[in-house]
This record gives C-alpha cells, structure tokens and sequence, in this order.
C-alpha cells in the first residue's frame, strides 16, 4: 500500500494482540473513526473480535506469536505498517506470580522480538508500547499523584516485566531512533473485559445471581486497595493521540486522576444489581496476592497538555455498560 501523510485517512494500521480487551475496542475505534487501515496479531481463537458487530471482515489478522522472532519478522514485512500499537502481553498480574518465566518471555523477549523486527526492516512507524501503573509498584505517600518522573519500584513479575519493556523502548529510541512512545495507562475498564479482573469478575457474579445461576454471594480479595480506573473507550482514544500528537521517546501516564476503593468499586456494582435477594460479601484467601500495591492515583498532565486528551466516560457508566455485557452473556 502506499504510505500517506499523517494527516491521510489510509494509514497502515498494526496491533498486535489485537483479540484482547484492549486491542479489540482500539480496532473498533480507528475503523468507526475511518482512521486507518486495521491489521493485528492474533493467538488462536479472536474471540473478543467477534463480540464487535461487523468488524471482523474489515481487519486483516495474522497469526504469530510475538516470543517467535522469525514469525514477528514476517508480519512486519507483510504488514509495512505506519503505526504500530503493542498491546500483545501476558496482562494479569495474579498470573504472573504463578508464571513469571512465561510472563517475563511474553513482555520482555517479545517486545525485543517486535523492536528488532521493525528495526530491520524498511518500515520506520511510530511505535506506541502499553506499559502500566504496575511499573509504578511501591509508591511513598508524598509522592502521590504519581508523575512521570517517579521512581519505578515494581512490586510483581507482571510490574518488572513491564518496567523491561518500558526501558527497551527507552534504549531503542535513544540507540538507533526509532520513533517510540511509551504510555503507562492506570487501571482501565469495560465491556469485554476478561473475567479475571476484579470488576469484571464482580459484574459477572452480579450476573449470574441475577439469573440464578449462582448462590447470592460474591467472592472477593483486597477490598482497601485504591485505583485510578478510566474507561476502555477513553484509553484508546489516548492511544492513538499518543502516536500521532505525542512526542517520541517519552513516557506518557494516562489515567482519570480519581481513585475508588475496590469497597466502593463492589458497592456500586451491588448498587446496579437487579437481585432481590441480599447477596453476601465472602472473602476468598486465593483471591489475595503475596504482595499488593495499595494506593496508584496518577497524574496524566503532562500527557493532557501534549495531546489536548481527557477521560470522558464516567466510571459508573464503565461499570453499567461491563454488567450489562455480562447480562447479555450468563
């Protein structure tokens, strides 16, 4: 394909791990918006693609998996892409104290894989890369908000690999130019989202009750620990600013600057239920990490003023929209 400007409506498009939560609404996002182009990298079934009504037959999808060097090349040269957005990872960070070899290998070697493929090649795209708040890890109280300039004292293999990843793409940019934003988005939410995660994980037990699927009890972990959530739809929308209003070789935070306790995430989930039996809160010992990060409030002012972005769907609506996706699932 020819390549355009960066104002073109054609660009080529690659995300990779474009079937997860994410990747999945940031391909809906830029093909409604007509903003380019959409390939991506799947593993296996794609799901999350086929819960998006008339989207599947517009994206052109390549199997690979991203710890396979040889597999990685051969998509970059099919693809030639103009942008390039890296949402393929192992995302969950309980699995991650479970398997920090295959946690590890998936965000580190294969973003290694990724930047050695794009660097050898005859693309030179602008390359955003999903880092997290878990970067942020062990943060002190003086020094909340967390800006970017915090030090990155990660508390979990998922965290570590993470703070692996950000710091290649920092040495990347610097070593050979090539043109990388790095984005640390906070805790992020919405329909599609995996069932493992902890609001997610709620609104589908909410669900379940509602259909008396399930006993009226909802099993939980930490409810004291503290999250600066912003909707899925708003994270994309930043993404994508990111590539094409933010500045290469700098790290962004994108996040709401609001925080809720995982008490009053689950009492507002509870206050949208449809049950009319109490439902019980249990705590679950499983459901507790080895160590957890109590407090990430995030300060995404310098990411507001590069790109003009703002978060605009409230976190009750978040929460509406992920329990009535779940209502439509159980």
């Amino acid at each position: 394909m020819e390549k355009k400007d960066i104002q073109g409506e054609k660009m080529k498009v690659l995300i990779t791990g474009i079937n997860g939560f994410v990747g999945s609404h940031l391909a809906e996002y830029i093909l409604n918006n007509k903003l380019g182009e959409v390939a991506g990298t799947i593993r296996g079934k794609t799901v999350n693609l086929n819960n998006v009504q008339g989207i599947r037959s517009k994206i052109q999808l390549v199997e690979c998996n991203i710890t396979d060097s040889y597999a990685v090349k051969k998509t970059i040269d099919e693809i030639d892409p103009d942008y390039v957005f890296h949402l393929a990872a192992q995302a969950f960070v309980p699995s991650s104290w479970r398997s920090p070899v295959e946690t590890m290998t998936t965000n580190i070697i294969g973003s290694l894989n990724l930047f050695e493929a794009l660097r050898g090649s005859k693309s030179n795209p602008v390359i955003q890369i999903a880092g997290s708040s878990e970067e942020y890890g062990l943060v002190k109280p003086e020094e909340i908000p967390i800006k970017e300039s915090n030090p990155l004292r990660p508390l979990s293999p998922y965290g570590v690999s993470k703070v692996g990843m950000d710091m290649l793409g920092f040495q990347y940019f610097h070593s050979y130019g090539m043109k990388i934003v790095r984005t640390r988005a906070f805790n992020h939410s919405g329909p599609r989202r995996g069932e493992m995660y902890v609001d997610s994980d709620w609104s589908k037990q909410v669900a379940e009750i509602e259909n008396e699927k399930k006993q009226p009890a909802i099993y939980v972990g930490n409810l004291n620990a503290k999250r600066d959530f912003t909707d899925v739809r708003d994270i994309v929308k930043a993404y994508y600013l990111a590539v094409t209003k933010g500045k290469v070789g700098e790290a962004y935070n994108i996040c709401s600057g609001k925080t809720y306790s995982m008490k009053e995430v689950l009492d507002k989930i509870l206050a949208l239920s449809r049950s009319k039996k109490k439902i019980e809160i249990k705590q679950d010992p499983k459901r507790l990490r080895p160590s957890d990060v109590e407090l990430l409030l995030g300060d995404s002012t310098k990411f507001r003023e590069a790109t003009g972005w703002k978060p605009e769907i409230p976190y009750d609506k978040t929460l509406e929209d992920m329990l009535n996706y779940w209502r439509e699932r159980v």
